[in-house]
């Protein structure tokens, strides 16, 4: 069944061209309503071009790409921009691509671009920066989705390549377990692939302790804490049944001494929240579990506390230290 004339596609919220539509308008619905002037050019004169931006009716947003309205431009537009001004091959990467694949919580400027080693590339908008690459096989490019860009786990290896330092690099491979976009050893088949990447060890280690359920940054944080202070590893993101019988996770659980550690984020600042985190913990004590509870800020900003109490915890649960 054709899709032509129908009102709209599910989850894009765009009015579909009808049948009788013209290539360049299926080309603009297909690209966001953006267009190179390559490809403009394919279909109207350069006189005609002109006009449209004269009258308002098309909007320059870079020397050879036209956004086909004068209104804001949107995010999808910007990354359709940045792709067509950077030439034919080039590709959406690293934490712009894992952005269009759906991570959340993340600054959308700038936009990463990859190109192959050996091509050369247009000027760029303002806010786009090229990466280039000698090794991009079929795996790492998405099959579907446009503009095209690299596969979600690849995605995920450059942003942590390209992160302006190591802590971001570690939120945004905690973020992408968290979120789903990865799973299992994902990354760690991609790192195998690029023998050269920045930050190997870290990306690995990362992703390990992700896959294993330290789903945060904090959680990360906490468990590289109890490794450097020689303290026995915890299970992570541990099925515990409280007293009442209900199923829950725990972020960290020492499960020979039965003690629980929660890492409390920005959430806690909800007093809904705060209220079911205390009745998970209530439920918790009463099934006879020693339990602590350290913010994100303390396990960053006072780590020697933090291994403090824990190792108290610890020895008094009957651990020999």
């Amino acid at each position: 069944m054709s899709l032509r004339g129908t009102s709209s596609l599910a989850g894009w919220g765009r009015r579909l061209p009808g049948d009788d539509a013209d290539e360049l308008t299926w080309l603009l619905f297909h690209q966001d309503d953006v267009v190179s002037l390559d490809q403009a050019r394919r279909h109207l004169s350069t006189k005609a071009i002109r006009h449209r931006v004269a009258t308002g009716k098309w909007r320059q947003v870079h020397r050879a790409v036209f956004v086909a309205h004068n209104g804001p431009v949107s995010p999808d537009q910007l990354r359709w921009a940045a792709v067509l001004a950077a030439g034919p091959r080039a590709i959406l990467g690293g934490l712009t691509a894992a952005q269009a694949g759906g991570l959340r919580g993340f600054a959308a400027r700038p936009i990463h671009i990859l190109l192959p080693a050996s091509c050369r590339r247009g000027s760029l908008p303002a806010g786009a920066v090229v990466h280039r690459s000698t090794i991009l096989s079929d795996d790492d490019v998405l099959a579907v989705g446009r503009p095209r860009r690299t596969a979600a786990a690849r995605s995920i290896v450059d942003a942590a390549q390209w992160a302006g330092d190591d802590q971001q690099s570690r939120a945004i491979i905690a973020a992408a377990f968290q979120q789903r976009i990865v799973a299992g050893d994902d990354l760690r088949q991609v790192v195998d692939r690029l023998p050269r990447a920045r930050r190997r060890q870290l990306i690995l280690a990362a992703a390990a302790d992700a896959a294993g359920g330290a789903h945060s940054l904090a959680e990360l944080d906490f468990l590289d804490l109890v490794r450097r202070a020689g303290l026995p590893e915890p299970a992570r993101q541990k099925v515990r049944y409280d007293s009442t019988g209900r199923r829950r996770y725990l972020d960290a659980y020492f499960e020979q001494w039965g003690v629980h550690v929660e890492i409390d984020g920005g959430q806690h600042a909800d007093p809904r929240a705060w209220w079911a985190d205390m009745r998970r913990q209530n439920g918790l004590w009463v099934a006879g579990d020693r339990l602590l509870r350290f913010p994100a800020w303390v396990v960053r900003a006072h780590p020697d506390e933090v291994v403090t109490q824990l190792r108290a915890a610890l020895e008094a649960a009957g651990w020999p230290g």
